[in-house]
């Protein structure tokens, strides 16, 4: 029988048990740290990128260029950040910069720059290119926006400013922390990038919060994310930049502008022969025309017409046209020099004629040729305005096509003193449909769509004083002829008609059938009641005025019909 051997096993110490089961639980909590705790990295990121940056609004935006005392911009960043109008004449090869009241020319690689066409003489440049792209110098150009600009300490950035901009400021805490917590980090954790240290009560700039930090902003720029416990926050500073704008001295106009156009195609009218027209304190002469390309300008201008109108206490504002030519306004518009012989040719006509303002009207230009439409009114309303001279310009309302989409509404309001709606031609004249001139829902709808981006008390309100003979034939054939007031009323009383109120264009309206002729003709006349209706809405959306095209379609009823001030509702019926 086999032996059986029986061993005594050894027991395990108490003392090792708890020490392994402590082991473990330090082990697990070790792991559990390490997953969970922000411990902060100790990366450090550049903020800046590259020699002298600009930091603009909170963040870098581009690279300056230091050149001794002259500290240069790109002219993209001037034209993103600070101006948008700033534009490159190739022609001239200049930088063409335009304020309220001034029109500077910088020519590259000249030390002479021009503003409104008189030289300043400079030590360096005002321009630089570097490996085609163009840069801008500060110091000539600094006093016509409301910026300012200073050098980084250390970084050598270029810190820019503008006017109304706050500086929240603050100190950093002086209790001992690690130092790994003052760091500015690139998020609002310890665990990302840090792009800069601070130290102990170093003065800071407080820009924005994110959960438990600071975005906070050190004296060279740099800046990033710290606790808001080690942050004391104190004053805020508001940056205030003043710059003096000379406000051009024009003549006043007494009460709501009542305009008339006189249409001058080859000759003035004898001025012995216009009616009286009472409330009228404004009459524009169709006397500028666009000859060619090189900026000429057709002149139709009449003393003896500025005589009479002096005379009878109105202002007269010549009318510049563009000749209504797309191809012509383009090659004449396009280049510095051509636009400015244009407003020098007009400034010229203006101080024979006496004139008081100009009125441009600028009319069927392809619609990616309007900012340079835009930019010649820009360059000119400086000049215009030192000469004294009220500036307007006629625009449609908002539609598609050459005779509209090329407007640029919204900025054209921001430069000249009056914008006057043509407020016509719902119906042209060679519509395949018959229907009025401009009926009044028509007008007041496109009326709240141009307000929004036209201020109201820089609007005329133009109306017609002309309306359309419809001659619409049985076989569907359709044409028009214009009528003035009086030839109106002329046809029908030949045709003994009285017109009836048509509750659909707000108008009078009349109809006409001509058996003979297999025809019927209709007309939505423009009459007192038409007249008030208009003046009426001018003065509901409390505009600038009314504009009438032209004293030649009117009669006797029309002025006192469009006086604003004596505007009354009416029954429409």
């Amino acid at each position: 029988m086999a032996r059986i051997e029986y061993h005594k096993k050894t027991a395990i110490p108490t003392r090792w048990i708890i020490g392994g089961l402590c082991l473990s639980v330090i082990l697990i909590v070790s792991s559990i740290l390490l997953l969970l705790y922000p411990f902060a990295t100790k990366e450090k990121l550049d903020y800046f990128s590259g020699q002298n940056p600009i930091l603009f609004e909170g963040k870098q935006q581009g690279n300056a260029i230091i050149d001794g005392d002259s500290v240069y911009v790109p002219l993209t960043f001037m034209q993103e950040n600070i101006d948008e109008s700033i534009t490159f004449d190739e022609k001239s090869n200049s930088i063409i910069i335009t304020t309220s009241d001034k029109v500077i020319q910088m020519p590259s690689e000249s030390l002479t720059y021009y503003v409104n066409e008189k030289p300043v003489q400079l030590h360096f440049s005002p321009i630089r290119d570097e490996e085609g792209e163009l840069y801008l110098a500060l110091e000539p150009v600094i006093d016509l926006y409301p910026i300012q600009y200073s050098i980084l300490p250390d970084s050598s950035g270029v810190w820019i400013q503008k006017d109304g901009e706050e500086l929240e400021h603050g100190t950093i805490t002086v209790e001992d922390v690690h130092k790994e917590k003052l760091r500015l980090r690139n998020d609002a954790t310890l665990r990302t990038p840090y792009t800069a240290e601070t130290k102990g009560n170093e003065e800071i700039y407080v820009e924005g919060e994110k959960d438990e930090f600071y975005f906070v902003r050190k004296k060279d720029g740099t800046a990033g994310y710290v606790h808001k416990r080690l942050v004391n926050k104190g004053k805020t500073e508001q940056i205030t930049v003043a710059r003096e704008q000379k406000v051009a001295a024009l003549p006043k106009i007494d009460g709501p502008i009542q305009l008339t156009w006189e249409a001058v195609y080859t000759k003035n009218p004898k001025t012995d022969s216009i009616p009286q027209m009472p409330g009228v304190n404004v009459v524009s002469p169709t006397w500028f025309e666009l000859a060619n390309e090189d900026g000429e300008i057709k002149n139709l201008g009449s003393l003896d017409y500025v005589n009479w109108a002096k005379s009878n206490g109105f202002q007269v504002w010549g009318l510049f046209s563009n000749a209504f030519d797309p191809d012509l306004t383009y090659k004449a518009f396009k280049d510095f020099e051509t636009r400015q012989k244009m407003i020098r040719e007009l400034l010229h006509y203006s101080q024979i004629y006496h004139l008081d303002g100009i009125n441009l009207d600028i009319e069927n230009v392809n619609p990616e040729h309007g900012p340079l439409v835009t930019q010649f009114v820009r360059e000119a309303t400086p000049y215009f305005h030192e000469a004294g001279l009220i500036v307007s310009m006629d625009i449609t309302f908002m539609a598609s096509g050459n005779w509209s989409a090329f407007y640029e509404r919204e900025k054209l309001a921001t430069i000249v003193d009056y914008l006057a709606v043509m407020a016509y031609d719902e119906h042209w004249g060679s519509s395949p449909v018959a229907g009025s001139v401009a009926s009044l829902p028509w007008v007041e709808n496109n009326l709240q769509d141009i307000l929004e981006l036209v201020p109201n008390e820089k609007l005329i309100l133009g109306v017609p004083l002309y309306t359309r003979l419809w001659a619409v034939k049985d076989s569907g054939e359709v044409s028009s002829t214009a009528l003035a007031m009086d030839e109106v009323k002329e046809w029908l009383d030949t045709n003994k008609l009285i017109p009836a109120y048509d509750e659909a264009s707000g108008q009078n309206y009349a109809e006409l059938y001509v058996k003979e002729e297999q025809t019927t003709y209709k007309i939505w006349l423009e009459d007192e009641l038409s007249l008030k209706k208009r003046a009426e809405l001018a003065m509901k959306y409390e505009l600038a005025g009314v504009a009438s095209w032209s004293r030649y379609f009117a009669d006797e009823t029309a002025w006192l019909a469009l006086n604003m001030e004596k505007a009354v509702t009416q029954d429409s019926k």
